[in-house]
């Protein structure tokens, strides 16, 4: 019987680390304004609401208008967060964005939680599967997914130190922790969690946990896996992939989204322009999910580390046969 890893300590919510970097951030930029779409509750902007009430503005379910304010604040010279759903701040407000936020390029930063389809029994009309292909489609957009609670803080913090539009994508469920407090976390530098020199294996989000987990598995079976958090998906760490293919010679990539327009994309434009290489891709098939108890729908869905341990050994086999020719 296969050897199971022993599940990670779990962390907040990286909507909570959110939260409590946002109000931690009030307290040391007064020209910090936070807009949210009656979710306060949800998002944990109402952390900051609690504790800096005269620069919080709750507009209600209306993401168009959200951004509206936001860019007219962020105009007007303040420096704005602006947070909602993940699937509503994109999916509602996807216009508005584009014309209000990055034409202008306006340094309004964009938080959508409950992202992937983690959050599980909310059901397949609040899942973002789709957020991250149209947060990256937008020219200037900065686009970061952290893995766990302290990455998140670190990513929160940095928010303002990146010109023009972010976007942040958080999570419902409590996250594995893979960092601690003490880290190097920098925005559009991608962070090599393992070594490896057979295979690596490029992940973000809730799957960089599971990337991990599917490297231990690995290397019982001889297999040495790098293991690489992508957490900021536009600008990509062109130089991290290029190291990548080069040194390893395959890569498969790991995300709680749609295939199409995800991290995986981002990765082969990359390997295909520079250093094609063998790939394969674990996410979301083209289709909706549903809802469910959050584990129960990563394995459904194929978002597991044995997933990703299926795509590592079908990489490497073809890896063999070019090797071979």
């Amino acid at each position: 019987m296969e050897e199971k890893v022993a599940p990670r300590p779990l962390g907040a919510p990286t909507r909570n680390a959110f939260g409590e970097a946002l109000r931690e951030l009030g307290g040391m930029n007064e020209n910090l304004v936070v807009v949210d779409g009656d979710v306060g509750n949800s998002t944990r902007t109402e952390y900051f609401g609690e504790e800096y009430p005269e620069r919080f503005f709750n507009v209600g379910i209306a993401e168009s208008n959200l951004v509206g304010v936001a860019s007219g604040l962020a105009a007007a010279g303040k420096d704005v967060v602006a947070a909602s759903f993940a699937c509503f701040l994109m999916g509602n407000a996807y216009e508005q964005i584009r014309m209000s936020v990055t034409f202008p390029q306006l340094g309004v930063k964009l938080v959508g939680s409950h992202s992937g389809i983690s959050i599980g029994e909310d059901g397949p009309s609040q899942m973002a599967i789709e957020d991250i292909a149209l947060a990256t489609s937008f020219p200037g957009m900065t686009v970061v997914v952290p893995a766990d609670a302290p990455s998140t803080r670190a990513a929160t913090l940095s928010l303002f130190n990146v010109d023009g539009p972010v976007y942040l994508r958080t999570g419902r469920s409590k996250a594995p922790l893979v960092y601690s407090e003490n880290d190097n976390f920098t925005i559009g530098r991608a962070n090599q969690l393992r070594p490896g020199n057979d295979v690596t294996i490029i992940a973000c989000g809730l799957m960089v946990v599971a990337a991990l987990d599917a490297a231990e598995q690995l290397d019982r079976e001889g297999i040495a896996a790098r293991v690489i958090d992508m957490h900021t998906i536009k600008p990509i760490d062109v130089a991290a992939i290029e190291r990548a293919a080069t040194e390893t010679g395959a890569i498969v990539t790991a995300e709680e989204h749609l295939l199409d327009g995800g991290l995986g994309a981002a990765v082969a434009r990359v390997v295909t322009r520079s250093r094609p290489v063998p790939m394969e891709f674990v996410g979301l098939p083209d289709r909706y999910a549903e809802s469910g108890a959050p584990q129960a729908l990563l394995e459904k869905y194929g978002l597991t580390p044995d997933n990703i341990v299926q795509a590592v050994q079908r990489v490497l086999a073809r890896k063999g046969q070019q090797n071979g020719r």
